[in-house]
């Protein structure tokens, strides 16, 4: 079905309004895949909070334009799926990830974070990235650590005191 120049100014924004807001993006090829494997990966982009768009190439590069995501624009041939991580930086990457392992004939070809353009094969490290929960949780446990050492080294003082007194009156008791 072909595109009037409306619809087509549409989806050139909508893309574009989607790759400013996003924090990686990801173009893979679906040569071969068929309706269903697409919805498949489509149902489990949207629980992730993953954009996930097919757009013609022309379009893409419009869309892409003005964005971080402009160093993709070389290579965007053939036919490519475009996926957006909205939450957080690797969102995207585990998604796409994941169903490639199941699904040889999706190849990933472009990975972009932060207005650089990644090597394919990259795109494990970015899906290793942690949520905003998991690395607030982290800084939290590294914050915490030297307070927590400091109570047990504080509190072992009157410990070992008490510990001792106990060892002294239970030498006289056995005396």
């Amino acid at each position: 079905m072909a595109l009037n120049f409306a619809q087509k100014e549409a989806i050139v924004a909508e893309v574009a309004e989607v790759a400013k807001s996003a924090y990686s993006a990801i173009g893979a090829e679906y040569r071969g895949l068929t309706v269903e494997q697409l919805t498949k990966l489509r149902v489990e982009a949207r629980k992730s909070g993953v954009y996930v768009r097919v757009v013609k190439n022309t379009l893409a590069r419009r869309a892409l334009e003005d964005t971080d995501f402009a160093c993709m624009r070389d290579g965007l041939t053939g036919p490519m799926i475009l996926a957006f991580s909205q939450e957080d930086p690797g969102a995207a990457a585990r998604v796409v990830e994941a169903f490639a392992k199941e699904h040889d004939k999706f190849q990933v070809r472009l990975v972009a974070l932060g207005g650089k353009l990644l090597d394919p094969s990259d795109i494990g490290a970015l899906a290793k990235m942690p949520t905003y929960d998991q690395a607030v949780s982290m800084l939290m446990s590294v914050m915490k650590a030297p307070v927590q050492k400091l109570a047990a080294t504080i509190n072992e003082v009157p410990g070992k005191l008490v510990r001792t007194i106990a060892a002294i009156r239970d030498a006289k008791e056995a005396a």
